[in-house]
């Protein structure tokens, strides 16, 4: 059983089905965007510093809203933490969450916390419009998909920690690179896109799903490429015609990209686990 999709269908309404939500107000359009990272989930105890823990969870939320063509502007935070965390750990939490606020202009606004057997984070990302909202529901016939710079290296990261190695600070485990430069020069230019969470398997058939089309590989990815989690990479597609042009846009942002696969009629199957159950 899906219990990720379960869930969702659920509370199935016309906000639900992308990386955030497109709310409109009178200022403008805005995008509305949550994930969680917790302990014993995303991470066991000692893998990562409660910095990195920080840096790395306010990371992954705001690469939903890049994903997005969205500009983040605010963040909530819920903490959850064991009654054991000392003054130092909290002073290095607040230090991980707020050299990604000032590094993207994030200004944290509120939340809440609570005492916990362990920890665990939850964050809301508000986010302005920078133009067209880039949906997983764009993608069409003929498009050419893609995405931004190498996969596999957060899998290799998480085995390597869990046969009880260590991996260095630079780790993409550890330290997510947003690609928001390449994609808000490029978002005119996209039908679709997400960003790579659960793995390009598992988020290629979410995105074919929320546009009802099929894909056809014209490369041969590895296994670890296929189904490396929180890589947090973009999967995007965009039309033939606008090749070149992305193309240009990836070498000035110094972007590596890898065309993979071509929209097509039908559906996608992915054999791929899903991550969160």
């Amino acid at each position: 059983m899906d219990k990720e999709r379960l869930i969702i269908d659920k509370f199935s309404n016309s906000f639900i089905g992308d990386d955030g939500a497109v709310v409109a107000h009178e200022r403008g359009r805005w995008v509305y965007s949550k994930d969680l990272f917790c302990e014993r989930t995303h991470f066991l105890a000692g893998w990562l510093s409660m910095e990195e823990i920080a840096r790395k969870a306010m990371l992954v939320n705001l690469s939903d809203a890049v994903a997005m063509n969205a500009e983040p502007k605010f963040a909530l935070i819920g903490l959850g933490l064991p009654k054991n965390t000392s003054a130092a750990q909290i002073s290095a939490l607040r230090k991980g969450f707020a050299d990604v606020c000032d590094e993207y202009g994030v200004t944290i606004i509120g939340g809440d916390t609570i005492g916990s057997d362990k920890i665990l984070l939850s964050v809301t990302i508000i986010s302005r419009l920078r133009g067209k909202a880039v949906l997983r529901s764009g993608a069409k016939n003929g498009d050419l998909v893609a995405f931004t710079g190498e996969l596999g290296g957060s899998l290799k990261g998480l085995r390597t920690l869990l046969n009880g190695g260590r991996i260095s600070s630079n780790s993409r485990f550890k330290k997510p690179v947003l690609k928001d430069k390449f994609f808000y020069a490029a978002a005119s230019k996209i039908n679709a896109a997400m960003d790579v969470s659960d793995g390009l398997g598992a988020d290629l058939a979410k995105l074919c799903a929320q546009s009802r089309c099929g894909a056809k590989f014209s490369k041969r990815l590895s296994k670890r490429e296929l189904n490396s989690g929180e890589e947090y990479e973009i999967l995007f597609t965009f039309s033939p015609k606008n090749r070149a042009k992305i193309l240009s846009l990836a070498r000035k942002t110094r972007t590596k990209i890898t065309i993979f696969a071509k929209i097509t009629k039908g559906k996608f199957k992915s054999n791929a686990r899903n991550h969160h159950f």
